[in-house]
């Protein structure tokens, strides 16, 4: 079983920026893909970023390319998510997620194995 929590989250003004963090609680050498998510108020939960922890590979959500990005420290076992250029719309719970094993779409709930508990974060206009 792998633990991920994550942390950063909180309250900003539009035009701000917060970095998310989601520390694993075994090595993420096992855990080839990671990504995040988000779910907002009375929506589904959303496909923001993935990363695949060996090559370092990114994809990103049209919604949030060019102001997200995401990365990772092997060392420390955590995954991070760098929001910048933030926008109400933003606001939403966000999890981070790991699979055991590369599958594809990556973008899909259903193929990550494990999720965080959800860190809120709350843009203001």
């Amino acid at each position: 079983q792998v633990q991920l929590v994550e942390s950063g989250g909180g309250l900003v003004q539009a035009g701000g920026s917060l970095r998310l963090s989601c520390a694993a609680s075994r090595r993420t050498v096992s855990l080839p893909q990671m990504g995040w998510f988000r779910q907002a108020p009375g929506k589904e939960r959303e496909f923001v970023a993935y990363i695949n922890w060996s090559r370092g590979t990114t994809i990103y959500a049209d919604s949030v390319k060019g102001r997200f990005t995401i990365s990772r420290d092997s060392a420390r076992n955590t995954m991070y998510l760098q929001m910048t250029s933030l926008e109400p719309e933003d606001t939403a719970v966000y999890y981070c997620a790991a699979a055991q094993t590369l599958r594809v779409p990556v973008s899909w709930l259903n193929v990550y194995d494990y999720w965080g508990q959800g860190t809120q974060v709350t843009v203001s206009s």
